[in-house]
């Protein structure tokens, strides 16, 4: 069931508005142990350091979203090989809760979060929080980054670059574990749904949304969701797979 008095999706059709998008990188280090045990939500931390990323200080505590790029090992479950976008499109596979209803597509579609040129970097959706927890009661600010993909196996210490796209909402407490998990499972909601527009998709790379929920069945149970793949986008991230600063023409 939808949160009250949240809005859906954050932003305008058009792109993210200043300040945003803002980055952030760093290696992936342990956190405080409980994303998956007691949330079932994993998340991979990074350390928030003012001066690498001078922007943090300034910035609300809360829940952001965008896309987070890991340069994976080619020894990780969930590492691919660099494909080429070669289209602008935006591809849409229906599915639900017990099963999927699309085939797997052709060899010669482009693999999503993979660039046009070599890299080693995959790029996901993600949804994060800044800030001290007050559910937990942290006394250190930190970042946790949810991931909105199934890893089949950690990556600690593997460099993980973000490209903040928005604010959901402000950090509160809860009365209890129940609420806290509702909430977080609605901010992965809303950051699918807020990704999922060409003008939020990084430019020259296919990008896969997963589990986009679909309108007419929010909230039921076993509700239609979208996996929405993007190769048209017309966000500049360069940057995520390790491009400098014009690398990429009409930059």
């Amino acid at each position: 069931m939808a949160t009250p008095n949240r809005p859906l999706i954050i932003g305008d059709d058009s792109g993210p508005s200043p300040p945003y998008p803002l980055r952030m990188s760093g290696l992936v280090i342990s956190g405080f142990g409980r994303g998956s045990k007691e949330l079932g939500i994993p998340t991979a931390n990074l350390p928030v350091d003012d001066a690498l990323t001078p922007w943090i200080s300034s910035v609300p505590s809360g829940v952001y979203f965008g896309w987070a790029a890991l340069n994976l090992p080619p020894s990780h479950p969930d590492y691919s090989p660099t494909t080429t976008t070669t289209t602008s499109t935006t591809t849409t596979t229906t599915t639900t809760n017990q099963e999927t209803n699309a085939s797997a597509p052709p060899p010669e579609q482009p693999t999503p979060g993979r660039s046009n040129n070599p890299t080693t970097f995959t790029v996901f959706p993600m949804v994060m929080s800044i800030g001290y927890n007050p559910f937990y009661k942290n006394t250190v600010r930190s970042a946790e980054v949810h991931v909105l993909h199934a890893f089949g196996a950690d990556f600690y210490g593997v460099e993980m670059r973000l490209l903040i796209c928005g604010f959901v909402r402000e950090e509160r407490d809860y009365a209890g574990l129940e609420a806290l998990v509702a909430d977080i499972r609605f901010d992965c909601d809303v950051a699918r749904r807020s990704l999922a527009r060409p003008a939020w998709a990084p430019r020259g790379l296919a990008v896969a949304v997963e589990d986009v929920p679909g309108e007419e069945e929010e909230g039921e149970e076993g509700r239609k969701k979208e996996k929405v793949v993007l190769t048209g986008g017309r966000l500049e991230a360069g940057w995520l797979v390790g491009e400098e600063e014009g690398d990429r023409e009409g930059r």
